[in-house]
């Protein structure tokens, strides 16, 4: 079973050393835990993709200590410049096309011509990637397609002995992934919703007079060759069958509430009591976690609204509950 220990200055010491070995680390940002390798070694970035059973051709976010790093990597744009100013450090990820002398490995970037980047704010990834200094490749350490981890014990029930050592700082603040924003054209485009809303980032970028898509759908995405992390089809997902918008559950439910709609079935699981946008983000994948281990056959979920972090709840609920690959 892969080890595990809490997050001070003796274990990320260790961490910064597996990772300039080309070995693997689990660590906590404020959305979920990340599976993290040194971002220019192809070779340990594999160890990724092989632990996860991830697709080659998905796309890992590469995290950064500070904007002036990440720009380093890739090429700053009025856009990508307003969004780090206003969201950085913080849930959110910029697409920016290569820095001529780019270190990031071809693999982290599924060979695009593009990388994706944050900077995280949770304090112990701050301190691991000080103490590394430089860009740490983490897509959420899970397997591949299944629910993301938002504490350590997730972890370890998920990759069991696949990681050397996984940083434990407790529950993830956010619970939710990033926003992923494309800032490499003329106008900005969401390609992923998460923890920064859609109507805050048009609101930064209307106040500096640069055009966005935040207000309008998401593009269409080509499964085969997805831009950037968390845009397949069927993702985040418990191994029993999810049903979404569900107000009056099935015998064979675990069924999660929201708001008014009480939770049933063996956990009495909810989202929010209250209703709460960002409480039921931050539970969201602790819920999932919770009824895809009950007795229960199937997993149903209340409706969540479409609005502010709605949007990004309703997206990892939509992937929970598509079709699985074949």
């Amino acid at each position: 079973m892969a080890p595990s220990l809490p997050l001070d200055e003796k274990s990320i010491f260790t961490a910064t050393q597996l990772l300039a070995a080309g070995d693997l680390v689990a660590f906590p940002t404020e959305t979920v835990y990340g599976l993290g390798a040194d971002a220019r070694n192809g070779t340990a970035v594999a160890k990724i993709f092989a632990a996860k059973g991830r697709p080659s051709f998905n796309p890992l976010i590469s995290h950064v200590a500070t904007a002036d790093a990440a720009f380093a990597l890739g090429q700053e744009t009025d856009i990508a410049l307003a969004l780090a100013t206003a969201f950085w450090p913080g849930p959110l990820t910029l697409i920016l096309h290569r820095a001529d002398d780019c270190p990031i490995a071809l693999l982290t970037s599924a060979g695009l011509d593009k990388i994706a980047v944050r900077v995280p704010a949770h304090s112990g990834a701050q301190r691991l990637l000080h103490a590394f200094d430089g860009p740490i490749a983490a897509p959420s350490a899970n397997p591949s397609g299944q629910i993301s981890p938002s504490r350590a014990a997730h972890v370890i029930a998920g990759l069991g002995d696949k990681v050397p050592l996984i940083l434990d700082d407790g529950p993830c603040e956010s619970g939710i992934e990033s926003t992923i924003v494309d800032c490499t054209g003329p106008i900005a485009t969401i390609l992923r919703p998460g923890g920064i809303t859609r109507t805050e980032i048009s609101a930064v970028l209307s106040a500096a007079g640069l055009a966005s898509t935040a207000e309008a759908s998401a593009p269409i995405i080509d499964q085969q060759s997805p831009a950037s992390p968390g845009q397949m089809e069927s993702h985040y997902a418990p191994t029993k069958l999810v049903r979404l918008n569900v107000t009056t559950p099935l015998p064979g439910d675990e069924f999660i509430g929201f708001g008014a709609i009480s939770g049933l079935g063996e956990l009495n699981l909810t989202l929010s009591h209250s209703g709460d946008l960002a409480e039921a983000a931050a539970n969201l994948f602790e819920m999932l976690h919770a009824a895809d281990a009950s007795s229960r056959a199937t997993v149903a979920i209340a409706p969540i609204p479409q609005e502010g972090l709605g949007e990004a709840i309703n997206d990892r609920l939509s992937r929970a509950a598509a079709p699985r690959p074949t």
